[in-house]
Formats: C-alpha cells, sequence, structure tokens
C-alpha cells in the first residue's frame, strides 16, 4: 500500500512512474497536466500509447467489452490533440481514423488507468513500454529513487483503497442546528487523500435495534454554498433532523465528491451539461462510470462504530446492497429527498431513469 501511495503522489506532481508485470515495465505518466509526450518517449525507448476507459470509448461510438484500451499515439501529436481524445464531447476528425490500431487494455494498461482514477484525475494515461535498451537506464533510476515502480495487480486493486486499515484519527462534540447533541469523528484512508467523518448523533448507549443511518457523499458547491443544480445541501440538513427525530444515529460523511470523481472532474461535467448532456452522458464523456463510489470505507466506519444493524436513510438500491455486502444488515430504508426546482429537476430525472435512484414520488410531486 506505501508503494501505491507514493506513485499516487508522483502521479499527480506530473511525474512517470513503473508500473510491472511480470518483468515487463509500463511507464505510466498522467494524462492531465502533461504537456508532452517527448520525453515520455525518450525515457522508453518507445512511442506511447493514451490508454482510455471503455467509457470515453462509448461516448466517442465505440464498443468494447475490455475494461480499457491502448491507443498508439503519432508522433508530435499536440497537447489539444491528447485532450481533445480524452475529454471532447465531439472529435476534430471522425473516430473511425483515429481509433484504428485500438487494441485491449493489458493488466500494467489496467493498472494505469486505475491509478489516475484513484488520484482524482481525467482516467487516461500516458503509457510507453520500456525497450530493451532502455531497461539499464530505468533499473538505474529506480535504484536511485528517481523512479518509483509498482506492481500492476497492486495498482489494478488500489481504487478500493485499503479494506480494514481505515485510521480513526479524532473526534469532537460539534452542536448541530437540528441536532445540538453531535458528535464529529474524523477517519483517515492510508493514503491520506480522504479524510471522512462520522456525525454521531445522540447517544450512542441509548440506541437500540437498527440504527438511523445515513451515507451522504461530500458535495462542496451543495453542501456548502447551496447550489442549485443538486439536493445535495437540502438532503444534507434534512437527514441530520431526521436522524434526530428517529432518537439518534449516524450520517457518515464520505470524500466522494462527484460520485466519486472529484470535485475537478465534477466541474469539467458541469460544464459539458451546460452543453446539454446530462450527468451520466458528462461523466461518461470524461471516462467514468455512472457512479464511481466506493462503499467499502463506510463499512469500515461503521465497524469501528460497533454499528451492525441499519435503518438506511437512502433514495439509492446501489448503498443498500454495498452495505450488506460488506456485512451490514439494512433492515429498512427510508427516503430522504430535497425540493425540485427548475435547476435540479434534469438531474433528478438522470438519477432516476439512468441511475436507478427512488425518486418517483417526489418527481411526481407526492411528497
Amino acid at each position: 500500500m506505501y508503494q501505491i501511495e507514493r506513485a499516487i503522489f508522483d502521479i499527480r506532481r506530473g511525474l512517470p512512474v513503473v508500473v510491472n508485470a511480470s518483468g515487463q515495465r509500463l511507464l505510466v505518466q498522467a494524462l492531465e497536466g502533461s504537456e508532452s509526450v517527448e520525453a515520455l518517449a525518450l525515457l522508453a525507448g518507445e512511442r506511447p500509447s493514451l490508454v482510455l476507459t471503455r467509457h470515453r470509448l462509448a461516448a466517442m461510438g465505440m464498443n468494447l467489452s475490455a475494461e480499457a484500451a491502448s491507443l498508439p499515439l503519432t508522433a508530435h501529436i499536440s497537447t489539444n490533440e491528447l485532450n481533445g481524445l480524452a475529454t471532447a464531447e465531439t472529435l476534430s476528425q471522425p473516430a473511425g481514423g483515429l481509433l484504428s490500431g485500438l487494441k485491449p487494455a493489458g493488466i500494467a494498461e489496467l493498472g494505469a488507468v486505475t491509478l489516475m482514477r484513484r488520484a482524482l484525475l481525467i482516467p487516461a494515461a500516458l503509457c510507453a513500454f520500456v525497450s530493451q535498451e532502455a531497461i539499464a537506464t530505468i533499473e538505474q533510476q529506480l535504484a536511485e529513487g528517481r523512479l518509483l515502480q509498482v506492481s500492476a495487480e497492486d495498482a489494478t486493486q488500489c481504487l478500493a483503497g485499503a479494506p480494514g486499515m481505515l485510521k480513526r484519527v479524532s473526534e469532537a462534540n460539534i452542536p448541530l442546528d437540528n441536532a445540538a447533541d453531535s458528535r464529529f469523528v474524523l477517519f483517515r484512508e492510508p493514503d491520506g487523500l480522504r479524510e471522512h467523518v462520522a456525525v454521531v448523533i445522540g447517544k450512542p448507549e441509548r440506541w437500540e435495534g437498527a440504527v438511523p443511518l445515513r451515507l451522504h457523499s461530500a458535495c462542496l458547491t451543495g453542501d456548502l454554498f447551496g447550489s442549485l443544480r443538486c439536493d445535495c445541501g437540502e438532503q444534507l440538513r434534512n437527514a441530520v433532523a431526521d436522524i434526530q427525530t428517529m432518537g439518534g444515529g449516524v450520517l457518515l460523511y464520505l470524500a466522494q465528491e462527484g460520485r466519486g470523481i472529484g470535485l475537478a472532474n465534477k466541474l469539467r461535467a458541469y460544464t459539458l451539461q451546460d452543453g446539454g448532456l446530462d450527468t451520466v452522458d458528462a461523466d461518461q464523456v470524461l471516462g467514468f462510470g455512472d457512479d464511481e463510489r466506493q462503499y467499502a470505507v463506510a463499512v469500515d466506519m461503521l465497524n469501528a462504530l460497533n454499528i451492525d444493524q441499519v435503518q438506511l436513510l437512502t433514495n439509492n438500491p446501489l448503498k443498500m446492497e454495498a452495505l450488506r455486502q460488506g456485512g451490514i444488515d439494512v433492515v429498512s430504508r427510508q427516503a430522504l429527498y430535497g425540493s425540485v426546482t427548475d435547476h435540479n429537476q434534469r438531474y433528478l430525472n438522470a438519477k432516476a431513469t439512468r441511475g436507478g435512484h427512488l425518486l418517483e414520488d417526489v418527481l411526481s410531486g407526492q411528497r
């Protein structure tokens, strides 16, 4: 896990890392922030490829059974052309010609694009296999600590974080407007990138049976600034009030901005939505699936709080299933709505029709 943490740090700084698959070394660099592929080509001794997810390729009109594919890059491709391949809604030339050399990604390339997702970058990776002539140089840089190497297996599994290794860091009483008797407990993931908060409302020793629980993914724009594009802030405050009314329980505030794609990518998706796409299609254009969130961290937080039976406040069946798969007994579900407005109606409709969220009552005005 330590090597993966360092690799993510280097990738976010724009540095290349080595992904090793059974002795075959792949030099990997983030597309985001990269100025040129020529330095990577010189170091590897081979022309780089661009690895794209199947979601991005589907947005470009290419159906792929593999999770990702590798696109060979021509010499002297410009930064604008590269970024267009990874994020543009429409390409400057027909996709067929651009993608004629497409090959399903191997395990090392899958690891590369997974590292990008874990680092909350655009899920597109510049990759080049190390040539025989360049092996000695790469090994020397690895020995000197100038390059970092991770295994392909570890890279492909890094999206789930490190189950069971979440650390309970600090806590304090924080009286809230709708729940004066509340305590914040902060948890930190091993890579240090994400911190999550359990808001414990009321006295745990007085709870009986299933504990009222809300899993709330952080939404800076909605929770803090009251954005009208979503109902997140209203759901957050309604959840606190409902849990208080139910006699106390827990709200897990999870660092999963933008359904797990991060704030930078969420803002990119918003710009695409302004052009007419819905939230699902906008995420797909950027290379993401319908929902990138991982809920193993929520299970770890509940285990740390000694909670194994819950009454879940949610409209999302995926959350119920994820908790059950993690060994949490979801006894019942309670709906949790915000208001439908002219600004968020399209977003809520997409969540219902394409994400499977149970929003029929609120969308039909039957609160």
